[in-house]
């Protein structure tokens, strides 16, 4: 869905831009947009954000990280990652210092739990009043605050876990009853891709086996464990980001990842579509967070506040693809349009297996992961080795 309104929304607000990156830089191309002088001008912001994850000027799109560097004369180094437990390892071994993180929900609890962020102060972010109430308070992971709020975390996306497959290798009939089997069709054997990190592998066998994914009994785990062992020799591999060209390419024809970046995979190749398997999946959130070992806090905090501007903010959502916490994109009646009916309702529209009899989500079926106790993530860490 990288199909962006870019300068469309642009234009809106600022004089016409340079169209051509061959015939002027970055710096030129956002030359009209109003700088703003800030006390931050001229130092750094490290930023550490999942792959494929901010509108970077591909596709048509802005590149929101110009954009910020022009409007305040701040120099972003931006660095990505593949998954929650890389980013992790580098947060926790206070090699490598950033300003800024978006890991996901259970990872920020965890985060919390060891002292690895810090609070935030929502005063020096205005556009926070943007996200959605639901999305302020109550969250699991960050509820620290007067009656749930959160303390340590902005909503940045919000999105869940399904299976896209092509139409013109997969049979209707193997597609028919919406299930996480179809990652254990040996039909296709060879061409089956799976999550490579821990977390996600073992939350898709966990959906397909009925299990809870937030148990601490070793006997769950152990049985998720042995339906990996059994998918393992009719995987293709286990990918991330790699996803993209394998199934974009035609190069697999299963595969297990989140709704958003699936979405993307649509929009490339005509051939695949997408369901949300009846037995459950993953609900989850990313979220903003200002590392404790932040040198540039103040940078950080206005680099939050320009990601949930409007006009920014919708540019961003539809690059990304995925659902978003945040009011001002889902009234945006441009952002509906652009999306299209098809894509808005993959993202917003959560399937009725999902929900309870009064509409609300059910999260039994849609479970988001909760931070793991030391010793279920050393069990975890131990059982992926061994289906490694």
């Amino acid at each position: 869905m990288k199909k962006i309104l870019a300068f469309i929304l642009l234009a809106a607000t600022v004089a016409a831009l340079c169209l051509s990156f061959a015939s002027c830089g970055a710096s030129d191309k956002y030359k009209d947009i109003e700088k703003i002088d800030t006390p931050y001008k001229g130092s750094t912001l490290y930023v550490y954000n999942w792959g494929e994850n901010i509108a970077n000027g591909e596709d048509g799109s802005m590149d929101l990280v110009k954009v910020f560097e022009h409007i305040y004369g701040i120099n972003v180094v931006y660095s990505t990652y593949a998954s929650n437990e890389e980013m992790y390892t580098k947060i926790s071994s206070g090699t490598v210092s950033y300003d800024l993180i978006i890991p996901s929900d259970y990872m920020i609890a965890r985060l919390i739990e060891e002292n690895l962020v810090q609070k935030i102060n929502y005063q020096n972010i205005p556009n926070y009043k943007n996200i959605l109430d639901n999305y302020r308070v109550g969250q699991y992971f960050d509820m620290g605050g007067a009656n749930g709020a959160a303390e340590y975390s902005v909503p940045y996306t919000v999105g869940m876990v399904g299976i896209v497959y092509n139409t013109k290798n997969v049979s209707e009939e193997d597609v028919e009853d919406q299930s996480w089997g179809l990652m254990w069709n040996s039909k296709y054997s060879g061409k089956i891709l799976n999550f490579n990190n821990s977390r996600d592998a073992f939350g898709v066998a966990m959906f397909y086996k009925g299990l809870d994914v937030n148990s601490t009994d070793e006997a769950v785990w152990n049985q998720a464990y042995e339906a990996l062992a059994q998918q393992k020799p009719l995987l293709k591999g286990w990918v991330m980001d790699e996803i993209f060209d394998e199934m974009e390419g035609g190069n697999a024809y299963v595969g297990a990842y989140y709704a958003g970046d699936c979405l993307n995979m649509l929009d490339v190749n005509e051939d695949l579509d997408f369901y949300y398997p009846v037995e459950g999946t993953n609900l989850f959130i990313d979220a903003m967070c200002i590392p404790k070992s932040a040198k540039n806090v103040g940078a950080a905090e206005l680099f939050i506040n320009f990601l949930l501007e409007e006009e920014y903010a919708v540019e961003n959502s539809l690059y990304i693809c995925y659902a978003s916490p945040n009011s001002a994109v889902i009234n945006s009646e441009d952002y509906k349009e652009e999306l299209g009916e098809d894509s808005y309702s993959i993202l917003y529209d959560v399937p009725e297996a999902y929900l309870n009899e009064d509409g609300t989500i059910n999260t039994k079926v849609a479970q988001p992961y909760y931070n793991l106790d030391t010793a279920t993530r050393d069990l975890l860490a131990s059982l992926w080795d061994r289906v490694k």
